[in-house]
């Protein structure tokens, strides 16, 4: 069941034979696509490899996200050029070649604020940023200074600019116990502060938010009190991870909330629910969004793909005690 907001139905006018009606110019309509967490070391990396082809893990699903105006996910494992290949634990590493497939994917731009962003240390949370940049990947959350990873990534398409921040609740992954200001952490006031600073840059504000219990399938209070002040601070889309499982999603003022897209690339192949994640796909009218849908997508150990035939997922009800 496709979801859409119902614009308001203009009365209709009488048609005059001697005057020619008017044409009203559409607005143009942009299509964004999210996808959810991508891991591109352990077995991930290792397959590819085995397979001598890097672009592999979402070599799959390349052509639907590729498709869109926009495309958007998170990514999970920081790349370095430093140190051995990793294949095993809780600490990630993607190899330089492994963007082939973000590439092949006609990926725009990354949430790089996730617990995972300094399993390469300080020279991983750099790298990750330079090298997604050479490969025209822009980088939202994390940068080379504290003032980059605040000020989001703007992107221009059909003459709308989408500003796009992201944040998360954690960024250490427990190996660090300090903190790195080139990590944007959810801050309630600092998010409000990001939101109204890059919607002087953007006509449309995205923020992103890794948060949540991990394999839950219903937001916590703190994504949700997150969101809302998200979407009440300005941004019309608010998209979330990190449970690697699929929560509901909503619509909410003037935008909508997703709250987990679950896993897109991951290795989780001992719980059943961690092998369905879904994309969501955003249709905007110049800045307001039009449309929203998630669209089912199952994750198999050479890759995700799309469902096809399957229903697609309908928007549930998150109770929520704030006001609207």
């Amino acid at each position: 069941m496709n979801r859409r907001w119902v614009l308001p139905i203009l009365a209709a006018v009488p048609f005059r034979r001697a005057t020619p009606p008017e044409i009203v110019p559409r607005t143009p309509r942009t299509r964004i696509v999210f996808g959810g967490d991508i891991m591109l070391s352990r077995s991930v990396g290792k397959l590819a490899r085995a397979r001598r082809d890097p672009a592999l893990p979402l070599r799959a699903i390349a052509p639907a996200l590729a498709a869109a105006d926009i495309a958007f996910a998170n990514l999970e494992s920081p790349f370095s050029d430093h140190g051995g290949v990793v294949e095993e634990g809780m600490v990630f590493k993607a190899e330089p070649e492994m963007i082939a497939g973000l590439t092949l994917a006609g990926i725009d731009v990354l949430s790089t604020a996730n617990n995972h962003a300094r399993d390469c240390g300080r020279h991983g949370v750099d790298f990750t940023v330079e090298w997604l940049r050479k490969h025209g990947i822009a980088a939202a959350g994390s940068g080379v200074t504290a003032a980059e990873a605040h000020s989001g990534a703007v992107i221009e398409r059909n003459g709308t600019r989408f500003g796009f921040l992201a944040y998360t609740y954690d960024q250490s992954n427990g190996n660090h116990r300090d903190v790195d200001d080139r990590v944007a952490v959810m801050d309630l006031a600092a998010m409000r502060r990001d939101v109204a600073a890059i919607a002087r840059r953007a006509h449309a504000v995205i923020v992103s938010m890794h948060a949540g219990l991990e394999y839950s399938p219903q937001p916590l209070p703190r994504q949700i009190e997150f969101a809302h002040a998200a979407i009440q601070a300005g941004a019309r889309v608010v998209v979330g991870h990190h449970p690697h499982v699929v929560e509901p999603w909503e619509r909410f003022g003037s935008g909508a909330v997703f709250y987990s897209l679950g896993n897109l690339v991951f290795d989780q192949f001992q719980r059943a629910e961690t092998q369905r994640g879904a994309l969501a796909e955003v249709v905007f009218a110049g800045a307001e969004v039009e449309s929203a849908r998630l669209i089912p997508v199952e994750i198999l150990r050479s890759g995700p793909r799309i469902v096809r035939g399957a229903l697609e997922i309908s928007q549930l009800s998150v109770p929520y005690s704030g006001s609207r």
